[in-house]
């Protein structure tokens, strides 16, 4: 895996696991394959990833979890 310098200055991102949906990050935030490959996530500060395994545009939530019956409660312990 190709060595990749991690960027300290990012500010903190906030992750919302939804229920019945997608995982939600909020803020700044880099995004990589296991590669080591860059998503264009240029200039956003929100993004949904995919929990269902079903999306059109993995990793990246195309809202398909609302058709497929996907069910998944979370409850932060």
């Amino acid at each position: 895996m190709p060595q990749r310098r991690i960027n300290t200055s990012i500010m903190a991102t906030k992750v919302i696991i939804k229920n019945n949906g997608p995982i939600r990050l909020e803020g700044e935030f880099e995004l990589f394959d296991e590669n080591g490959n860059q998503f264009n996530t240029e200039g956003k500060t929100a993004i949904s990833l995919c929990r269902c395994g079903q999306s059109s545009k993995s990793p990246f939530c195309d809202g398909t979890h609302k058709s497929c019956g996907f069910s998944s409660t979370v409850e932060a312990a």
